[in-house]
């Protein structure tokens, strides 16, 4: 023990101290990102431990180095720089207090970053990346009040924050050297030496390596170390993830097709139609359900757990033996800002959710521009706070006539104003469904309405005077919400369809994404976005089926709608008519961690924007077990056709040719 005493003492007195110091404060650091790593997997075991046994978890552990690393020098540059000044004045007790004080905070930050994303990883499927800051701008009162509930919630995670972050204040390695040693020439050429030797650490750090063939390390260089792009959230970290997408272009061109003919041959996201088109108005009301996972409707699974297995929705299931619905239908993305515009305008999430991009400053269209050119009174109504996730800018943007919220509802004497306010986020689904709903009796026909609904949401509360009517079944919180949802739901319909205009109504009902699982085939890179998609007419003219030989997304219901409408002009939207579209011709995308997933025919097809890493018949194979990658003959043509849709896509957002006025090639 005294030896170690001495050697640590000489270690901190010599003229290397503060070289050794930062070496053994960055090895503190990298500890805390792999306790944080452990954590990140644990919380979120049920996911991770669908694909990662063994070796593959040994694998994404040691990947994560580089990130880690990247972010530890990134984060602990300052602290760095202020150790190995070569400046004696800098050799001080108050001076080296100031430093530990901004390593301990910097890494402090960090670490909370990582273990609140824990918790948030369930809802995304990804790490977060510097949009959070756009997507909760306004959210302020509402985070506050959920991150209290998440403290209680997870308090585990505050201990562990506060042991770990206790453990660096007591472990960090401070340099003894005297002021008055540090005047003569070896000390400053030792400190200009460290720092020299510190230099290529720091940037090879930073990007990953220092061979000149080496590209700074992004956010999907971490799918070379694992085989389902979810368990890329395990390889990286968040600041990391953060700090690369910080201020960066996210539709880079790919360059895959410099020839815009053949671009335009293989596929394009313009709809022209036929000349014997013929318009005919109905109304049309998009209800959005907030987490409605296809895993929590009977219908779709009658096969869970030995047949037994009856879901949460028996409304949804009455209205699906009179609907048009899909065994395989996905969301485009994980996020509510994602199905706004997947939904609405045909515009599926790529990279980052579209509406906090600079392209979301594009010209744009949907459902609700191309129906005002045909008369139609256009609404989109949102119980939340006016503002709340952008959503009111994005219809005004998309050309809604009207935006509804909190203030509008709460404004109306005929209902109960914020005594139906939930406390976190909206007015209650059931009373909201039920102002929509006379809002729509006093509009001219014909007219398009959206709603999105909230009440099936974290932190999954129900109205005082229900508690315990909805047991929690099935082990998830969110079970109870869903049938509420579900009972307002069933209520909004049966006084709809007393008033005149409900016969001639087309309804969509569809998921914004999916929510908390229970059964690993809902768990998968796959599952973690089947929704329901809906389409019921009153009068039965889109006849009713349970379509198992197509595969839909949520970017097809604005070219389905236009469809059963007849619409007789051009249009722009990322997805087809899945009713006029032939079946093997039928498709659906979605993007998570820097891979592209494309479902077509039984394949689904994973492509990195380079190279394709699986391929799975993922209708015989839900579990995505038997990777098929080089072994079959559609793998070529898949990939011509995504690389297509892809650069379509990022050419039109970055040459703004997103609308029926901007279909010429700029």
């Amino acid at each position: 023990m005294k030896l170690l005493k001495d050697i640590k003492h000489k270690m901190m007195t010599s003229p290397l101290a503060p070289l050794v110091a930062v070496a053994c404060n960055l090895l503190i650091a990298y500890v805390i990102y792999f306790i944080a790593r452990v954590a990140y997997f644990l919380e979120n075991y049920s996911i991770f431990s669908q694909g990662l046994h063994g070796k593959s978890l040994v694998d994404a552990f040691a990947g994560g180095l580089a990130f880690d690393s990247s972010a530890i020098m990134y984060t602990c540059a300052l602290y760095i720089i202020m150790m190995l000044l070569p400046l004696h004045l800098k050799e001080r007790s108050a001076y080296h207090k100031v430093c530990k004080w901004v390593f301990v905070v910097i890494n402090s930050i960090t670490l909370i970053m990582n273990l609140m994303d824990a918790v948030y990883f369930q809802y995304t499927s990804r790490r977060t990346t510097s949009t959070v800051f756009s997507e909760f701008s306004n959210e302020g009162g509402n985070l506050a009040g959920i991150m209290g509930i998440e403290l209680l919630k997870h308090w585990y995670f505050v201990l562990l924050a506060v042991v770990l972050i206790w453990l660096m204040w007591k472990l960090y390695a401070m340099p003894r050297l005297q002021s008055s040693k540090c005047r003569n020439w070896r000390y400053y050429v030792t400190i200009v030496l460290s720092l020299v030797a510190m230099a290529p650490a720091i940037i090879g750090g930073m990007r990953g390596g220092l061979a000149h063939s080496v590209r700074p390390i992004t956010v999907s260089n971490a799918n070379q170390y694992v085989d389902r792009p979810i368990d890329a959230a395990l390889v990286l970290n968040t600041p990391f993830s953060i700090l690369r997408t910080l201020g960066k272009n996210v539709y880079s061109d790919p360059h895959y097709f410099d020839n815009k003919p053949q671009l335009e041959a293989i596929y394009t996201p313009v709809h022209q139609p036929d000349s014997t088109t013929v318009f005919t108005p109905k109304n049309v009301v998009v209800i959005i359900v907030e987490s409605l996972g296809k895993e929590y409707i009977g219908t779709f699974n009658r096969h869970l757990d030995g047949g037994k297995y009856r879901g949460y929705t028996p409304f949804i299931d009455s209205l699906l033996t009179r609907s048009l619905t899909f065994k395989y239908s996905y969301a485009n993305g994980r996020k509510s800002i994602d199905a706004m515009p997947s939904v609405l305008s045909g515009i599926p999430m790529m990279i980052e959710p579209f509406f906090l991009t600079p392209a979301s400053m594009n010209d744009l269209s949907g459902l609700a521009r191309q129906l005002d050119g045909k008369g139609y009174y256009t609404a989109f109504f949102h119980g939340a706070n006016n503002g709340s996730m952008g959503f009111q800018a994005f219809a005004r943007a998309t050309g809604y006539n009207q935006y509804l919220g909190r203030d509008e509802y709460s404004q109306d004497p005929n209902f109960d104003g914020d005594k139906d306010y939930d406390g976190v986020w909206a007015i209650w689904d059931e009373p909201f469904l039920q102002f929509m709903l006379t809002r729509l009796n006093g509009y001219k026909e014909p007219f398009m309405a959206t709603v999105f609904t909230a009440s099936s949401h974290h932190p999954f509360k129900l109205p005082e005077q229900l508690e315990g009517q909805y047991p929690e079944e099935g082990g998830q919180p969110i079970h109870k919400c869903v049938r509420y949802t579900d009972m307002a739901l069933r209520h909004f319909f049966e006084n709809a369809s007393k008033q005149p205009w409900y016969d001639n109504t087309l309804f969509v009902i569809v998921a914004d994404h999916t929510n908390q699982s229970s059964h690993a085939e809902y768990q998968t890179d796959l599952g973690l976005y089947s929704i329901p998609i809906i389409f019921f007419t009153p009068d039965g003219s889109v006849a009713p089926a349970m379509r198992d030989d197509v595969v839909t997304q949520q970017a097809n219901i604005m070219p389905t709608i236009m469809g059963i409408l007849g619409y007789d002009k051009p249009y722009l939207a990322f997805g087809c008519d899945i009713i006029n579209t032939p079946a093997d011709q039928t498709w659906a995308f979605n993007y998570n961690n820097g891979i592209y997933q494309f479902m077509k025919g039984d394949l689904m097809m994973q492509f990195d924007g380079s190279k394709t890493k699986a391929i799975y018949r993922f209708k015989t194979d839900p579990m995505l077990r038997n990777n098929l990658a080089g072994k079959v003959p559609e793998q070529a043509a898949m990939e011509r056709e995504l690389k297509a849709i892809i650069q379509q896509y990022i050419d039109r957002m970055n040459g703004n040719r997103l609308t029926a006025e901007t279909l010429q090639n700029k």
